[in-house]
């Protein structure tokens, strides 16, 4: 049997995961992370983007986060995020206009402010793009 980790993934809305895993994978501020039972203890920022939760037996679950807090110790991985949602319960449609509508925004930039809320729309969009894709690419697999 090999090892897990306890992992637990909380947003504002609630818990969306807990339960045991082989391997986490997560896009943190520094580049991706792959982390294993009995990681060295970790606290990271996360970048919005895909979280994978291997659990083993070729089971592997994803999820999209706006971004966050990534804690490590050495029996338990806790991801906090303001947004949490299950990759497949991800609408490609709303993800699509709110792309459009920051490529928009950063073309008509008007302020600071307003440039660098657009840029974070538009990165946060296209996360949840990118984690569409991937879930469809393992789909297929």
């Amino acid at each position: 049997m090999a090892m897990t980790v306890h992992v637990d993934i909380v947003s504002a809305e609630g818990e969306i995961f807990s339960g045991l895993a082989e391997m986490v994978y997560a896009h943190g501020v520094m580049g991706e992370l792959g982390i294993a039972p009995r990681h060295t203890p970790l606290v990271t920022r996360l970048k919005p983007g895909e979280v994978r939760v291997d659990k083993g037996s070729g089971e592997m679950q994803h999820f999209y986060v706006s971004g966050g807090i990534l804690e490590v110790q050495p029996h338990v991985i806790t991801i906090l995020a303001d947004t949490a949602i299950r990759a497949r319960d991800l609408d490609e449609a709303a993800a699509e206009e709110a792309k459009r509508r920051a490529e928009e925004a950063l073309a008509g930039q008007h302020a600071d402010f307003e440039y660098a809320k657009a840029q974070a729309e538009l990165a946060e969009a296209v996360a949840q793009l990118r984690a569409i894709e991937r879930l469809r690419k393992a789909k297929k697999n």
